[in-house]
This record gives structure tokens, sequence and C-alpha cells, in this order.
């Protein structure tokens, strides 16, 4: 098994903070189950690599500068526990609220799971969103 933590901060790095899409095919399984995101439309959805990259697709829309930075994190077994801090300026429309411009912060907990091969296959996360829409409101 290699070090799972080194890999999800490459996948972090690779996938949401550059955005780039190839690299989804390098990290994810060809299954990914998003167990509890609330608030995020793909939560309790099991995703293919293709719907994966239209979630970061759509994710990263309104944020294309979008940074996540790992502050502490953890491994254990099949798991990785990721508390991390996320950084990004309002640069596009997203449904319901046009871009402002502003720039915004949140902070959450994710645990990432991986298979055998060390491929991710799913997520548990809880995250302040509700801090996110009252700054772009402010």
């Amino acid at each position: 098994m290699s070090d799972r933590t080194e890999i999800l901060r490459r996948f972090l790095e690779d996938v949401w903070n550059q955005g780039e899409e190839a690299a989804v095919d390098r990290y994810l399984a060809s299954a990914y189950k998003i167990e509890h995101d609330p608030h995020d439309p793909w939560h309790g959805k099991t995703l293919t690599r293709d719907e994966f990259k239209q979630r970061l697709r759509a994710a990263r829309a309104p944020f294309p500068d979008q940074r996540f930075t790992v502050v502490h994190s953890a491994a254990e077994a099949d798991r990785v526990a990721a508390a991390w801090a996320w950084s990004a300026t309002h640069k596009g429309d997203a449904p319901g609220l046009p871009a402002t411009g502003r720039a915004v912060t949140m902070t959450g907990i994710t645990f990432y799971f991986f298979d055998s091969d060390d491929r991710l296959t799913g997520h548990w996360q809880a995250v302040d969103r509700l801090g996110v829409m009252m700054q772009l409101r402010a």
C-alpha cells in the first residue's frame, strides 16, 4: 500500500485546485460514492468518473481559482481523514447567485475512502457552506 495521505494531497492539488479532468481517471475507482455531503447536489449518489468530471466542472465554474489546503490529516486502513481550508474568488455565476467578485473562505473535514489499488471510492464530508453563502451575500 502506498502513502494514501500523499495520494489524497496530490488528488486535491491536481483535480480540485488545478481542475485537471484527466487526473480524475488516475485517482478515482470506476465508482465514487458521496456518502454524506449535505446540500451538495450529488449527496448520496454514486458517480462514474465521467459524472465526477461533470461535478468538478460545475463546482469549479463559479470559483475557478479555488484552493484546498490540507490542515490536518490522519490515515487508517482504507481511509484518510483530512481537515482542510478552502479559498476562492466568486468569478462565475452559480444557480441563483450572479458572480460577485468576492473572495470567500471555508473549512471542512472529509473522510476519503480507498480501494486496494489506492484509488478513491468515495467520501463522507462536513463543510460550512452556509458560511460561504453569508460571505457572498454580505
